[in-house]
């Protein structure tokens, strides 16, 4: 370390509703913070689907991705933690006093006692259609998101995948679309239960196990009819088309993470059961986890940074409370409730 850096007690790395939720938690924990995200913006895998419905939030009503992004990160801000943004971490060095100097890509440094991994599943990397030429409807009505719902409205919809989003964005499109017509490899669905019922008792037209064979063009620019071909018989069914969706998932790479030492699977970190990595005062939460009760919901990914950011506290403090206090009983609270208006009496009723 050539130069005196501001040491803080946790720094966070990983932007996304694991990162942000455990951010707000530490500053109820009076620690000193800093979240650090690769992109220029917050929100993490969300950003790739704005206009999903998310379900499945505790006390929270059917949201936007986007909506529920610009929540967390409000609430992230409640304790003013230090916020970085456009930095990839990529070196981990270990200081004599138990420390540790994160230096990102483009040089910068960072000093703290503890980390917390929230990177999910690192870089994200869109899977594409692996078909000769389609890149060139990119620009046109090929799609591996859906930013507004409202540009398929009367469109003939083909989607390729069976994953939660594509079950999720073949439910949101039906109401609107002309028609939607579903394609996947299997037989089975890979999104929530209910989502799937829902999607299988609605109009939209399942095809399985199907994959899209080829895009075909009358003029050139745009796709007109798709190709799909059944996986055991080899039939083959044209379909007509305006838009097609492709969901086929992210491929993994956590960057020079994998480096570091971690014990790394292909897809997540092993944790132990308060959240602990192998390596001394590094700890993870979110997606980039995996433990035998692993929650694989959204609320799911609080509860791990809860656990991660207490187990950070007591990792500088050992005779700390194992569990920040409930927010109606928590002093960092009264003078927020204060400048809300919030009476004492109206808070102890």
């Amino acid at each position: 370390m050539n130069k005196q850096l501001e040491l803080y007690d946790v720094t966070i790395i990983g932007g996304g509703p694991a990162g942000l939720y455990t951010a707000f938690y530490s500053g109820m924990r009076d620690l000193k913070t800093k979240l650090i995200e690769s992109q220029p913006e917050l929100g993490g895998r969300i950003l790739t689907y704005p206009e999903k419905m998310i379900w499945d939030v505790g006390g929270v009503t059917p949201i936007r991705g986007e909506k529920l992004i610009a929540q967390l990160v409000e609430q992230a801000k409640t304790f003013e933690p230090t916020i970085v943004l456009g930095q990839q971490i990529s070196g981990f060095e270990r200081q004599e006093d138990g420390s540790i100097v994160l230096t990102a890509s483009s040089g910068e440094q960072h000093h703290t006692k503890t980390v917390i991994l929230a990177i999910g599943y690192g870089a994200r990397k869109l899977v594409k259609l692996e078909i000769e030429g389609a890149d060139r409807f990119e620009v046109t009505n090929l799609y591996y998101t859906v930013q507004e719902l409202e540009g398929f409205r009367g469109k003939h919809v083909l989607i390729s995948g069976g994953g939660d989003s594509a079950v999720d964005w073949a439910n949101e499109l039906e109401p609107i679309a002309a028609s939607v017509t579903i394609v996947h490899r299997r037989s089975q669905f890979g999104g929530h239960e209910r989502n799937v019922s829902n999607m299988r008792s609605s109009s939209v037209k399942i095809c399985t196990p199907y994959s899209v064979e080829a895009l075909l063009s009358s003029n050139g620019s745009s796709i007109d009819q798709v190709t799909i071909a059944h996986l055991e018989t080899g039939e083959r069914e044209l379909l007509e088309v305006d838009a097609v969706i492709v969901n086929h998932g992210m491929k993994c790479d956590f960057g020079p993470v994998e480096g570091w030492g971690l014990d790394l699977g292909a897809w997540h970190v092993t944790v132990g059961e308060h959240m602990e990595t192998n390596l001394p005062g590094v700890f993870a939460a979110g997606d980039f986890v995996t433990y035998g009760s692993k929650v694989e919901l959204i609320a799911g990914t609080f509860t791990d940074g809860i656990m991660a950011l207490n187990s950070a506290k007591q990792y500088l403090d050992p005779e700390a409370p194992m569990m920040a206090y409930v927010s109606s009983h928590n002093e960092k609270f009264k003078e927020k409730n204060r400048a809300l208006g919030v009476t004492e009496d109206e808070e102890s009723e």
